[in-house]
């Protein structure tokens, strides 16, 4: 299949740039990248951190031995079981005393029950060693999970936010693991990182920027505040990138937030593909969805190597669409979400702030390869079309069917470098893939597809130990012929029908003999109702990584 000889990007008037032939597509030898180039002429000025991971709260946190009753600060905030009739513990009874009553009249003005999220506060008496004092629902003791603990962290962070606390004290819930512990605070740390990056002026938004100096944690262990720490920045990591808009985040700047983490960590160390070097591994499905974009393709290969040596070798594959427009099978009309697809790097976005989880937890043992093929797909007249057909780095032909069926094209040249590297235990893949998953599972789960039972059953651990929700799906062989082309090896997509099970059995045929997994997590990455980027995958992939150590 030939192609033009030259391509053309906008960049005020048309440029031509030289063009070359490679496989069966043609490649342009370079591309001025036209964002890049014009951020100064739209902008008045930059905005701060513009690529950067949401800035994680800077409060110091430490943990405390002191009883309620004598911390001193301006708000205490106390945990409470749920139950018809509240009965306080002992430190909560002498608490009582300590403030003349204020806690039993605060629980019996509210007709508080200590529901999951429910919250109340009142200030005290001139005297008391703290000016107010909250109460925080936790459910009921026995249903105490993952999911009760963010809960109660996600209150007790509004709680310091609309207190406007500069001092706050919280205990911690008793008699749980520490697990449970670092929960909360993940939760509390995220709930007082807001994303402000975008906002010129912070006028007017004072309302939800914490003004915590120092949060004394009583009752928890340093273990589970440094835990808590390090998977929250590995959260906002990830919330900070799917949340970046594609003018912002591009392909570049993915390359550029994967050298920061190679930098801030020595057991780190980057390798990133520039598109010549792709050309020459023949990643022609990869390269063939980044055709049509101004902004040049990166290849990212991050790697974990922990200090001591190496048992366990392990990949975790992002898809790395920083932009989706859909192609020429442009996404349009209602329902389409194409003003959203820069959460299409989601999977990228998990990966790179596991990546940042994991370099902090520093387990032993077991070596992590993150491996990223960013690019966009673009509308332009070099983008491949309906019809085309693309050469994987493995010789197998695809026929494009579908041009918004290309995150599946760049993890089959990503999935082939990944199996390349050595013998791995395990390549896992993660993508916002399918609309059909979310038809299929909703908003909230992920769907898992695998080829290997206990590879498959040490994820769903992962994901249940991580409190994300996480559903195993058929590799059904039986679909396996609608994707089979009658003039190439494979097609991109297959029947309406089972659209994310096809999808899966696509991504299987480029992994040879490495138990492999796929997760699509097009329904999770994101949640309007809470703020769009959640981070989900981020405790999971950590959770599995965590599981090889040694």
């Amino acid at each position: 299949m030939l192609r033009r000889a030259a391509g053309f990007c906008l960049l005020g008037s048309l440029t031509t740039v030289p063009g070359l032939l490679v496989g069966w597509t043609s490649r342009m030898a370079s591309k001025p990248s036209f964002r890049s180039a014009s951020r100064a002429f739209t902008m008045c000025s930059p905005v701060p951190g513009q690529e950067s991971p949401i800035g994680m709260c800077s409060a110091s946190l430490a943990p405390s031995t002191e009883s309620p009753s004598a911390w001193s600060g301006d708000l205490l905030v106390v945990p409470i079981w749920e139950a018809d009739t509240i009965d306080l513990s002992d430190d909560l009874s002498q608490l009582d005393i300590a403030i003349g009553g204020a806690l039993a009249g605060l629980i019996a003005d509210h007709e508080f029950k200590g529901k999951a999220g429910s919250s109340a506060v009142v200030s005290l008496p001139t005297g008391t060693s703290a000016r107010r004092i909250a109460i925080i629902g936790l459910g009921k003791e026995t249903d105490f999970s993952q999911t009760a603990a963010r809960k109660c962290g996600a209150s007790l962070a509004s709680i310091i936010i609309t207190q406007k606390a500069k001092v706050v004290g919280a205990a911690l819930p008793g008699a749980v693991e520490d697990k449970l512990h670092q929960a909360v605070l993940e939760a509390a740390l995220i709930g007082l990182s807001p994303d402000m990056r975008y906002k010129s002026s912070l006028e007017g938004e004072e309302s939800k920027m914490p003004k915590l100096e120092k949060l004394d944690l009583l009752g928890a262990s340093q273990q589970a505040i440094t835990a808590a720490q390090t998977v929250a920045a590995g959260m906002l990591l990830t919330r900070g990138l799917v949340g970046s808009p594609p003018n912002f985040l591009t392909p570049t700047a993915m390359a550029e937030t994967a050298a920061s983490l190679a930098s801030e960590f020595d057991t780190l160390s980057l390798k990133v593909l520039e598109q010549a070097d792709c050309e020459a591994l023949g990643m022609g499905a990869y390269l063939g969805v980044s055709q049509g974009a101004c902004e040049p393709p990166k290849f990212i290969h991050l790697q974990y190597t922990p200090a001591g040596p190496v048992e366990k070798r392990i990949a975790l594959v992002g898809k790395g669409l920083t932009f989706d427009s859909g192609g020429y099978n442009l996404k349009a009309g209602a329902g389409s979400m194409i003003e959203k697809m820069k959460f299409d790097m989601g999977g990228a976005g998990a990966v790179l702030g596991a990546a940042r989880a994991i370099a902090g937890l520093a387990p032993s043992g077991v070596q992590v390869n993150f491996i990223i093929a960013a690019c966009e797909n673009m509308l332009s007249a070099e983008a491949m079309r309906p019809g085309d057909i693309l050469i994987a780095s493995n010789q197998k032909t695809i026929e494009v069917i579908n041009t918004d069926a290309e995150g599946r094209l760049t993890l089959a040249d990503a999935l082939v470098y990944a199996e390349g590297l050595g013998e791995m235990d395990a390549i896992v893949d993660i993508a916002t893939l399918t609309g059909a998953c979310i038809i299929a599972l909703g908003p909230d789960y992920g769907g898992l597809w695998s080829s290997d039972e206990e590879l498959s059953a040490r994820l769903l651990k992962s994901a249940s130990d991580a409190g994300e929700l996480l559903w195993a799906m058929p590799l059904a062989k039986e679909y396996m012929e609608q994707i089979k082309s009658p003039i190439a090896d494979l097609k991109n997509v297959g029947d309406r029908g089972g659209g994310s099970i096809t999808a899966a059995l696509f991504l299987k045929e480029f992994v040879k003999e490495t138990p492999w997994a796929h997760m699509d997590i097009a329904g999770p990455v994101w949640d309007d109702k809470k703020g769009g980027a959640t981070g989900y995958a981020v405790r999971t992939l950590s959770e599995f990584a965590l599981s090889y150590s040694s």
